[in-house]
């Protein structure tokens, strides 16, 4: 299994013969390291409907013939949209052809804004995600606060990997994470959803430090980098 970080909280996972992308924010993230028209992909999952997530999800979906997975709400508006699509929803798991995706509950929002029209539009619970491929498990938490279930989630789980946004304001800063780590018993962590824009500025280095007092590996990706498991 192949992940490589586009920046803010994409990430593309190649496993099992299959692209998938999480979250694609490309258009309008200045630390993006492609445009969403390089961007291949078999499956596009979303964890909630904030413009920071949706992001190129449904052009990227609709010109590869790419299945879009997301919470119930989410993935109806995809097909409104024209795209292929998969529903599911908090505690729900399914098995696809590169693996098992389930969906695990966030605090946070979920609402999509229609450009021009000064509106948002539902997009139910906000989620996040535990992808299980070729003996791997990875969890990409999406946009969330630090919450109690995370200790059942890494009690139930033998997490490998873990993506959880340090960038603070919107989600967890760096002391929450790291508490959500320790509770997730994740091998290795990925911090994301940070240093995308002045508001949510982090140190991805001096949280992996923390990460490795704690006897966790801590790996601050740089836009363009991956890693493989």
């Amino acid at each position: 299994m192949k992940l490589t970080y586009y920046g803010h909280s994409c990430v593309l996972v190649e496993t099992s013969g299959r692209r998938l992308i999480i979250d694609p924010f490309l258009t309008g993230n200045p630390t993006a390291p492609v445009a969403a028209s390089e961007v291949r992909a078999d499956y596009v999952l979303l964890t909630h409907g904030h413009n920071d997530h949706v992001g190129d999800a449904f052009e990227i979906a609709k010109r590869c013939d790419a299945v879009v997975i997301a919470p119930f709400e989410l993935a109806t508006y995809a097909g409104w949209q024209g795209c292929k699509m998969h529903p599911m929803h908090i505690g729900g798991g399914h098995e696809f052809d590169f693996g098992t995706v389930k969906l695990t509950p966030a605090l946070h929002g979920s609402g999509y804004e229609v450009a021009g029209e000064q509106r948002f539009v539902y997009m139910g619970m906000p989620s996040g995600l535990l992808l299980t491929s070729e003996g791997r498990t990875i969890y990409h938490a999406g946009d969330t606060a630090l919450f109690g279930d995370m200790k059942l989630i890494g009690e139930r789980h033998s997490i490998d990997l873990a993506f959880l946004p340090i960038g603070d304001n919107f989600t967890m800063g760096p002391d929450d994470a790291l508490t959500a780590a320790e509770w997730l018993r994740a091998a290795r962590v990925v911090p994301v959803h940070y240093n995308t824009f002045p508001l949510i500025e982090q140190d991805g280095q001096a949280f992996a430090g923390r990460l490795k007092a704690a006897g966790i590996e801590g790996i601050p990706l740089a836009p363009g980098e991956s890693i493989e498991l």
